[in-house]
C-alpha cells in the first residue's frame, strides 16, 4: 500500500456468521438487527447505519475520514470568516467547476531547497493572518501548478512541513521545505520563481523517499549573525547601567579588574565629549546647553513607571531631536494620499530641538567610526567559547523551566570571523553558530549574552552561571542580523543513493545564493541597520533603563538581577521587545 493511504470501510459483510451466538437469538424492539449481528460483533460493524431514534440524522452517515475532513474544512472556514474577515494567506479557494475541470496528476514527495530575505515578513510559518515567507511559497506553487486546485484550500493536504522555523524579519540562505508536489514539469522550479518576489527564490526541487520530513530528517542547522563591531563598546558611563557597573565594581572590590576587562575603550566615552559633543555645545547659548544636557539625561536614565512603561518627561521634544530614522521600525510603506502628505512642511525646530538633534546625531556618527581592535575580537571569541557542548539553556528562550529536558542543546562550534568588513561608515562583525537544533529567541539572546559580557568588562564565568536553576532575562539582541546558513542532512544523505535519491546539498547553487546574499540579504541588513539604527537603539534601551532586569552583567552577578518568580510573570511592556516576550509566536528552530 503506498504512503498516505488508508484502507477502505469494508461494506461487504456478511449479515450472520456461522457458529455465533446471534442464532436463534430473540427478536425485539432492536431484535431483528440486534440478534442478527450479536452483542460481540456489534461494534465490529462496518457498515454505514441509519439513525433510528427521536431527532436522528436521515440517511448514512459519512465515513470517520469525510467527518474529519467536514470537521477541518468547517473550523477554518469558522477562523477565516470570524477572524481575518474572509481573507487567508493559507486558503486559496477555487469554485468546484474549476477543480472539476483540472487534470488530475500525480504529486510526489520532495524537498524544497529555498532562500529568502525575511524583512517585511512574519517569519516563515505559514498562517491565516500574517504575510509569512510559506505563504507566498504555497501561492506560487498553486499558480505553477505544482499543486492542484482541490489541494489549494489547506497546506495541509499537501504535508508541507519546514525544516527550521525562523522568526520575524529573520533571513536565511538556505532552507528547505518538505511535502507533496506535482513535479512532472521540467520547468516547475522556473515556473514557481516567476510567481515569487525576487526576495523569495527555489533553488532547486528533489525527490525524495515518501516518508521523508525534512524537519525530522535535518541533524543540524548553521546560522550567521551579523553585527556592528560598535555593539562591543562599552556603556556611556552617565547610563544607568554604566553607572551600577560602576558602583558594584567598587563595591565588590574588582574596580581595576573591571577596567582591565573594558581595556582600551576605557576612555572612549570621554575623548567623544571632549572632541564631539562640547564643540557642538559651545554653539549654543548656556540655556541651550543647560536644555540639552538635562534631555539627554531624560532619556538616557528613564524610570519603569506604574504601569512599567518608560517614562520621559520630554518624549516628545526627544522623539522631534532624533537623528534620521533613528526613531523608525521599519521600511515606511507608501499610502495612498502619500503623495498629498509630502507637500506638508516640518515644523522648525527650536534651537534647542537643533541641538539635541546634532548632539544625538554625533553620539551615533561616533559610534559608527569604532573599529575593533584584534585583542576585542578575541575577548567576544571567548565568550563564544563558553557555548561549546551541551548545556542547559532555559534562560535563553521563553516558556522553559530548568528542569525540561528539552531546554539543552548542543552547540557544535560558535565562531566570530577575525577579519571584519567595513560598509560605509559602519564596521560589521560575523559569528557564525552551529548547533543541533535552537529555541524560540536562542542564537539572538546567546549573541547578546556573549556581548554583554565583552562590553560590560563581566567574567566570562556569567555564561557558565546562566545554565543553572536562576531565573535571569537577558536581552534578544536585533532579529535584522539573523540569518540562517544552511541546514544539514548528513544521515540522510548518507542513506539517499541507496534509496534512489540525491543528497540535499547547497553546493550546487553556491553561486547564486552568495549573489542573492549580497543583493538581497547582505543589503537588506546594512540598509535597515543605517536607516532605523536598529542596534543603537537596542543598547540604548537596554543601558538607559532604570531597572534590576540586566544587573546580572554587573559584578553583583545573578544575584544582583530581577530573578523571575515563573515563566509567565509579567514584565515591563517597555522590555517587550528586548526580552523577546511580544508573543508573535514564531520560533527560529522549531524544539
Amino acid at each position: 500500500m503506498a504512503a498516505g493511504e488508508t484502507s477502505q470501510p469494508q461494506n461487504d459483510m456478511p449479515s450472520s456468521v456461522p457458529g455465533s451466538e446471534s442464532a436463534g437469538a430473540p427478536t425485539g424492539k432492536h431484535g431483528g438487527e440486534r440478534g442478527k449481528r450479536g452483542g460481540r460483533d456489534r461494534g465490529n460493524d462496518k457498515r454505514k447505519r441509519k439513525h433510528n431514534g427521536f431527532g436522528s440524522a436521515k440517511g448514512d452517515l459519512p465515513g470517520k475520514r469525510e467527518q474529519i475532513q467536514n470537521n477541518r474544512d468547517a473550523k477554518r472556514r469558522r477562523v477565516i470568516d470570524n477572524n481575518h474577515d474572509g481573507q487567508s494567506y493559507m486558503s486559496i479557494p477555487f469554485t468546484p467547476e474549476e477543480i472539476a475541470a483540472e487534470e488530475r496528476r500525480p504529486k510526489r514527495k520532495v524537498a524544497v531547497m529555498i532562500g529568502y530575505a525575511g524583512t517585511g515578513y512574519h517569519g516563515i510559518q505559514i498562517n491565516h493572518k500574517e504575510k509569512t515567507i510559506e505563504g507566498d511559497l504555497f501561492a506560487a506553487f498553486v499558480a505553477a501548478g505544482a499543486i492542484s486546485k482541490a489541494n489549494a484550500d489547506d497546506p495541509r493536504k499537501s504535508s508541507l512541513v519546514r525544516c527550521a522555523r525562523t522568526d520575524k524579519g529573520v533571513h536565511a540562505a538556505g532552507n528547505v521545505l518538505s511535502l507533496k508536489l506535482i513535479v512532472e514539469d521540467e520547468d516547475i522550479v522556473d515556473k514557481v520563481n516567476q510567481h515569487l518576489p525576487d526576495q523569495i527564490r527555489v533553488w532547486g526541487i528533489q525527490r525524495t523517499s515518501n516518508g521523508f520530513s525534512c524537519y525530522q530528517a535535518c541533524d543540524s542547522r548553521q546560522y550567521e549573525y551579523l553585527m556592528p563591531s560598535y555593539a562591543l563598546l562599552p556603556p556611556q558611563p552617565h547610563s544607568f547601567l554604566g553607572k551600577k557597573l560602576a558602583e558594584a565594581a567598587h563595591e565588590k572590590g574588582v574596580y581595576d579588574d573591571y577596567m582591565a576587562r573594558i581595556g582600551e575603550l576605557k576612555d572612549f566615552w570621554a575623548d567623544v565629549e571632549k572632541n564631539d559633543i562640547q564643540p557642538i555645545l559651545a554653539k549654543f547659548d548656556p540655556d541651550v546647553r543647560a536644555s540639552v544636557l538635562k534631555k539627554i539625561r531624560d532619556t538616557q536614565d528613564q524610570n519603569l513607571d506604574d504601569n512599567e512603561e518608560g517614562t520621559n518627561p520630554d518624549s516628545k521634544l526627544a522623539a522631534a531631536a532624533e537623528p534620521p530614522g533613528a526613531e523608525s521600525t521599519a521600511i515606511p510603506t507608501p499610502q495612498p494620499n502619500q503623495a498629498a502628505e509630502g507637500n506638508k512642511t516640518e515644523r522648525e525646530l527650536t534651537p534647542a530641538e537643533m541641538a539635541l538633534r546634532e548632539v544625538k546625531a554625533a553620539y551615533v556618527a561616533a559610534k559608527r567610526r569604532y573599529r575593533v581592535s584584534p585583542d576585542r575580537i578575541a575577548k567576544l571569541q571567548e565568550a563564544l567559547n563558553q557555548y561549546l557542548g551541551t548545556h542547559n539553556f532555559h534562560n535563553y528562550t521563553i516558556l522553559k523551566a530548568h528542569n525540561d529536558p528539552s531546554a539543552k542543546r548542543h552547540i557544535k562550534s560558535f565562531v566570530v570571523n577575525p577579519e571584519p568588513i567595513t560598509i560605509r561608515d559602519t564596521q560589521w562583525l560575523s559569528l557564525r553558530v552551529h548547533g543541533q537544533s535552537f529555541m524560540m529567541h536562542q542564537i539572538r539572546k546567546m549573541v547578546a549574552m556573549a556581548v554583554m559580557v565583552v562590553r560590560c568588562g563581566a567574567p566570562l564565568s556569567l555564561i557558565s552561571d546562566s545554565y543553572g536553576p536562576r531565573r535571569i532575562s537577558i536581552p534578544k539582541a536585533p532579529g535584522l542580523g539573523l540569518m540562517l546558513e544552511r541546514p544539514m542532512f548528513t544521515e540522510y544523505n548518507k542513506r539517499a543513493p541507496s534509496l534512489g535519491k540525491e543528497p540535499i546539498d547547497f553546493s550546487k547553487w553556491e553561486d547564486k545564493i552568495k549573489e542573492f546574499k549580497d543583493q538581497h540579504i547582505y543589503r537588506r541588513m546594512f540598509e535597515l541597520e543605517e536607516q532605523e539604527n536598529s542596534f543603537h537603539l537596542f543598547f540604548n534601551q537596554v543601558d538607559n533603563f532604570r531597572t534590576d532586569y540586566f544587573l546580572w552583567v554587573t559584578a553583583g552577578g545573578l544575584e544582583a538581577s530581577h530573578e523571575r518568580s515563573a515563566r509567565t510573570e509579567k514584565v515591563p511592556k517597555a522590555l517587550e521587545t528586548e526580552l523577546g516576550e511580544e508573543g508573535d509566536g514564531v520560533e527560529e528552530v522549531g524544539t
